[in-house]
């Protein structure tokens, strides 16, 4: 398996300005900017030589899509998957929250062109992940699970949600409401890492993700698998794989546990840490390429 391209902080920097600083909130209420940021994502991928694919559903509010391209593996059914969601809410432009991830997709995708993989590489940018999709069972994420399971594929899948801030400072991580007390001291205090969040089932995958990972970046790597009752481990598109059964990892900043901009008019493309970006992007295609060998 090959590796001829290597990410850039500019190509970064490029994509989190498209989508949150010329498109702007990205939401189905506002077709316009649907169109434009799907257009975006299909242009750059075709411009890299992939074939992009629609799987367009019905979900609450109407027609949804989701685009993907593939590098076919020699098992074809034995497919991992990264995605990260492309839409906001209404009242934030979203650089963060997703285009962040958006940005480390395209450009793992453009790193990773021209491998031969024993197992397919998918990369799927997903509609509606944020509320209120989520809890009308109408997400991006949740259609693509069900139909990767009605095909007999068996899915990894690495879900990219927020990871575009970081912080140095102590004081600037908290720990989800959810953890009992008495196991705080165990994680961290400053903003200065990924996590790699999975649920119990997950616990392999974290494994090798972490050994792939950190062969390339230079990034903090926090991993931890939990029961699904810490309900914030379930508020991205990795729970819809979850739901099938499927091994899936949360990839992180963190989110509001670290990010006061979240969901804010202020989450904003100036916010980001684009060098932090990079080498979670190394440590991800680094991660992809041992999976998938």
């Amino acid at each position: 398996m090959t590796l001829n391209h290597t990410p850039t902080r500019e190509k970064l920097v490029q994509h989190v300005d498209r989508l949150a600083g010329l498109i702007g909130p990205r939401v189905l209420a506002k077709p316009e900017s649907i169109a434009a940021t799907t257009g975006y994502l299909r242009m750059t991928w075709e411009e890299m030589g992939y074939e992009v694919r629609e799987e367009t559903y019905e979900s609450s509010d109407g027609p949804a899509t989701n685009l993907m391209v593939e590098i076919p593996g020699r098992l074809t059914d034995d497919v991992i998957v990264l995605g990260a969601h492309y839409d906001t809410v209404a009242a934030t432009p979203g650089a963060d929250d997703n285009a962040s991830a958006v940005a480390v997709l395209l450009e793992a995708s453009r790193c990773l062109k021209d491998c031969t993989p024993r197992r397919t590489i998918r990369f799927v940018s997903f509609a509606c992940e944020e509320a209120p999709y989520m809890s009308l069972g109408s997400m991006g994420s949740q259609y693509h699970a069900r139909q990767a399971k009605q095909r007999g594929e068996w899915i990894t899948m690495l879900c990219l949600e927020m990871v575009g801030y970081f912080r140095h400072e102590r004081g600037t991580q908290k720990v989800p409401e959810t953890i009992p007390k008495f196991l705080h001291g165990l994680f961290p205090k400053r903003g200065n890492f990924l996590a790699a969040v999975g649920n119990l089932n997950s616990w392999q995958l974290s494994w090798a993700f972490r050994r792939g990972f950190k062969k390339a970046s230079r990034m903090s790597l926090f991993s931890i698998c939990l029961p699904e009752t810490i309900h914030e481990i379930r508020r991205s598109d990795n729970s819809s794989f979850w739901d099938q059964g499927y091994p899936a990892l949360m990839l992180t900043d963190t989110s509001f546990l670290r990010n006061p901009n979240y969901h804010q008019p202020s989450d904003t493309p100036d916010t980001l840490d684009y060098d932090a970006m990079t080498e979670v992007t190394l440590g991800v295609v680094s991660a992809l390429r041992k999976l998938a060998s």
